[in-house]
């Protein structure tokens, strides 16, 4: 199983990236996905997560209103859609897949498999 995160790069507080996570070597269908991020000194911290059908999305609330979290299982790829980035938005993002369809996604826990993360830095 391979989940590669993409996208990620330096902006400037305001501005927009888009996130990618490519799943290869699972169902993707069958996975629930969710974004966690881990800025330096601070532990990992939920983001935002989608259920498999697209049904339910949970956000954090440091980024609701401004992250959009979406997947396109034809092409076995999550996205997550990052506006109005804040310097407190700096961390590296990962990507995680979760086969148990039930509880609270924001649990990092709970799933199974994880990318390897893309930097994201906003300068103020």
């Amino acid at each position: 199983v391979q989940l590669q995160a993409s996208g990620g790069g330096l902006v400037q507080a305001g501005e927009s990236l888009r996130l990618s996570c490519a799943a290869s070597g699972l169902t993707f269908r069958e996975y629930d996905m969710g974004w966690f991020r881990q800025a330096p000194g601070k532990e990992r911290e939920f983001v935002a997560a989608i259920s498999r059908s697209g049904s339910r999305i949970r956000y954090a609330d440091s980024v609701q209103g401004r992250y959009t979290i979406s997947r396109d299982n034809a092409k076995n790829t999550a996205y997550l859609q990052m506006n109005s980035l804040k310097f407190e938005d700096t961390a590296v993002y990962y990507c995680a897949a979760r086969i148990y369809p039930f509880g609270e996604m924001a649990y990092s826990t709970k799933y199974n498999y994880w990318g390897q993360g893309t930097q994201v830095t906003v300068s103020s």
